[in-house]
């Protein structure tokens, strides 16, 4: 903002500054529109015959003589060409006579076109060659021969060069002021001046020294600008770097302790919990992966020694021992099945992520689980409501089905469940709670690692809890064993429904 802020203020400064040397033209071309009115007058008192006082002239009020705008006022068409017309009035044509020296003196310096005119518009005085021609078609000086005094700008048709010594006249308009006379009956004459304002290149020309040292200061605040942005920006964003291969080497990665910015600051610490987040996924593949094999490898190995015997005394082997060990054999297949399937229910729920507009009633899922547990022998007392979770039907049923098969598998005799589901703030709270005996604070810390499970010898493969939280944190909420008394109790959050930005909060 900066960097674009200075061309733009230097554009605006420039564009005052030529109205300014517009009004500077006006104001000294008034001025001397008022010596000559003044003389002009003075003239027409002295020659005049009666011997009626002359009153003093009207005053002209600052709402006749405004000051000109390049940016509000209008610039006018070239005026006129002067016409030829009736013979002067002979005491304006004297005056004229005498005022003619005044006008050539004048102009010389100040390069003005100096004309006066009678009551009737002809010029009876002129620095130019249009004496005894009439301006009266010209519309501003009609207006200042009725008693109005004008300033205004027109438009010119040439270009001139520059002239020695006074201005140069490269502009394309030209300021016009014209001032009415006052004699004793009336409207008298007319003075009539116009010149081109000093040029803006010029002008800056002359200033040249001053601006070559505001061009400097100029550059000297870019190149501080410019050091400023290398300090603040530049050098983070190489540590940023820095930082992001040390992740990729797998080393540690810490926040920026000067970051410069916020954006920088930012941009540093979402990089390092990036990194966090790889290396804890590492981790945890490398946990899990030697959990996965520590247990396969029993039914694996039970396989093994089962098929071994079987291969090699198959013919010797007594009826009960083949029976034995085929059954060593089945049970260990259906528990490496039972792993593989689990697994991959497993791995869906880490990567599942639910689609914008999944939202499901959980008692349609409820009323199609409750006939094939309680054949099971469990008794479900349901409370669900009206709530709604931001899942698909599928993998809410995934959620109860593991947290009614663990309290099938721990409940005891005669087990018993209690589900009830609230919403509230967009938030659906869903809580499961069995009649057990609860579960140790030893066992609650790892409840919900994987492989974890206090039933393996019944076939127990502890992924089901994992699977519930690893679902219930797909969909942005998640799922805790909440410790208390009266059995396990299990509270999952959902968000009740998603849009397309993720979970409505």
């Amino acid at each position: 903002m900066a960097v674009l802020a200075l061309p733009v203020t230097g554009l605006w400064v420039l564009r005052l500054y030529e109205s300014a040397l517009v009004r500077q033209t006006e104001s000294e071309l008034v001025a001397q529109a008022a010596v000559l009115a003044g003389a002009f007058r003075e003239e027409l008192r002295r020659t005049d015959a009666t011997a009626a006082p002359w009153g003093a002239p009207a005053p002209f009020s600052p709402a006749q003589l405004p000051g000109l705008d390049l940016a509000v006022d209008p610039i006018l068409p070239p005026p006129p060409d002067p016409v030829r017309a009736g013979s002067a009035q002979a005491q304006a044509a004297a005056i004229g006579t005498i005022l003619s020296p005044v006008l050539r003196d004048a102009q010389s310096l100040t390069l003005s076109a100096l004309r006066i005119t009678d009551a009737q518009g002809v010029v009876v005085a002129t620095t130019g060659g249009d004496l005894g021609l009439s301006l009266a078609a010209w519309q501003e000086v009609a207006a200042v021969l009725h008693g109005a005094p004008i300033v205004t700008t027109l438009r010119r048709n040439e270009k001139l060069a520059a002239t020695p010594g006074g201005f140069f006249r490269g502009t394309g308009l030209r300021v016009f002021v014209a001032l009415p006379v006052q004699g004793a009956g009336g409207v008298a004459g007319a003075v009539v001046l116009s010149r081109t304002p000093r040029d803006l290149a010029q002008t800056l020309w002359g200033k040249r020294r001053a601006l070559a040292g505001l061009a400097a200061v100029l550059v000297a605040l870019g190149a501080m600008l410019a050091a400023g942005l290398s300090r603040l920006i530049t050098r983070p964003l190489t540590s940023v770097v820095e930082q992001a291969r040390q992740a990729a080497r797998g080393a540690e990665v810490a926040p920026l302790a000067r970051p410069g910015t916020r954006e920088v600051a930012d941009l540093s610490a979402a990089l390092t919990r990036m990194a966090a987040t790889l290396d804890q996924r590492a981790r945890y593949i490398t946990a899990f992966a030697a959990s996965v094999s520590h247990e396969f490898k029993t039914p694996l190995a039970a396989l093994r020694g089962a098929a071994e015997l079987l291969d090699e005394h198959i013919a010797t082997l007594p009826e009960a021992e083949r029976a034995r060990l085929l059954a060593i054999v089945t049970a260990s297949t259906l528990r490496l099945d039972r792993l593989v399937r689990r697994l991959l229910d497993l791995a869906r729920a880490d990567m599942m992520r639910p689609g914008a507009h999944d939202a499901t009633a959980i008692a349609p899922i409820l009323d199609s689980l409750a006939p094939h547990y309680e054949g099971r022998g469990l008794r479900i007392v349901a409370e669900p409501g009206t709530a709604r979770a931001a899942l698909p039907p599928n993998a809410l049923e995934a959620i109860f089905a593991s947290l009614l098969d663990n309290a099938i598998a721990h409940a005891g005799a005669n087990p018993c469940v209690r589900i009830r589901a609230t919403s509230a703030a967009g938030r659906t709270c869903i809580e499961v709670q069995d009649n057990g005996p609860g579960i140790s604070p030893a066992n609650a810390a790892r409840i919900f690692e994987p492989f974890f499970t206090t039933t393996r010898a019944s076939g127990g493969t502890g992924l089901g809890l994992p699977i519930v939280r690893a679902i219930a944190r797909g969909a942005g909420g998640d799922a805790a064993f909440v410790a208390g008394e009266g059995g396990a109790l299990f509270r999952v959050e959902l968000p009740e429904r998603l849009d397309s930005q993720g979970p409505v909060q």
